[in-house]
C-alpha cells in the first residue's frame, strides 16, 4: 500500500557522504516517500559533512566518546527534528537502536549474513570477500537491532566477483549497486507501515 505522505529521516554518516547524498537525491526527485530532516554525523572534519553542506544541509555534529550520554545527545537530536527514520549511511559507531527499533535501517557492503560483525566496514569487508574465495558480493540493507549487521533483511543486490579484482575494485562495482538498494528498501519500510503511523 502505497503511503501519501512523506517520513521525515535522519541520516547518520562518518565517511564520505555518498550513501546520505543518494537518499537526499531521491528524496528531492521524489523517488521515496521521504524527507530528509537532518545529517548527523559525530565530527566535523569528515567528507560526509562538507558534501551535505554542499547540498543544502546543516549537518548537526554529535561527539560520540564511548558513553551513554553520547547515546542519549544522539537520540535528542533524533528527536529535536522529528525523525521517523532513522538510517544509517556508513555510519562507523555503534547506534544504540532502543527507541528507533523497527524505524532503522542500514545498508552494509556485502551479502549478510557473511563479512558482517563488529569492525567489519569498507575495505576489510571487501578483503575479507575476496580472501574467502568468493565468487558474488553485494550490498544489504536491513533493520537495525542490537546487533552489528544483524537483523532482518530488506534488500539485497550481488554483483559478481571478477578474477584480478582488488578491494578498490570490488568496492566500486559494490557502491554502484547502493543506491538502488537503499531507495527501494525505504519504499518497502515505508509501505509496512500502518496508514494511521
Amino acid at each position: 500500500m502505497q503511503h501519501p505522505r512523506r517520513w521525515r529521516a535522519a541520516i547518520l554518516v562518518s565517511g564520505g557522504g555518498t550513501n546520505a547524498l543518494n537518499v537526499l537525491n531521491a528524496s528531492r526527485s521524489g523517488e521515496i516517500p521521504l524527507t530528509v530532516a537532518a545529517v548527523i554525523a559525530h565530527r566535523h572534519d569528515i567528507a560526509a559533512v562538507e558534501r551535505c553542506r554542499a547540498a543544502g544541509l546543516t549537518p548537526i555534529i554529535v561527539p560520540l566518546p564511548a558513553s551513554d550520554a553520547a547515546s542519549d545527545a544522539v537520540d535528542e537530536a533524533l528527536r529535536s527534528v522529528g525523525a521517523e527514520l532513522v538510517l544509517l549511511a556508513g555510519y562507523l559507531r555503534h547506534f544504540r537502536v532502543g527507541p528507533w527499533i523497527g524505524r532503522t535501517l542500514n545498508i552494509h557492503p556485502a551479502l549478510l549474513p557473511q563479512f558482517g560483525g563488529k569492525g567489519m566496514h569498507g575495505a576489510h569487508v571487501h578483503e575479507a570477500v575476496l580472501h574467502s574465495g568468493a565468487r558474488e558480493s553485494g550490498c544489504t540493507v536491513h533493520l537495525v537491532d542490537d546487533q552489528y549487521d544483524h537483523g532482518e533483511t530488506l534488500v539485497q543486490r550481488r554483483v559478481p566477483v571478477l578474477e584480478g579484482d582488488t578491494p578498490l575494485t570490488l568496492s566500486a562495482r559494490v557502491q554502484g549497486e547502493e543506491a538502488a538498494a537503499y531507495r527501494e528498501a525505504i519504499r518497502l519500510w515505508a509501505s509496512r507501515q500502518p496508514p494511521s503511523a
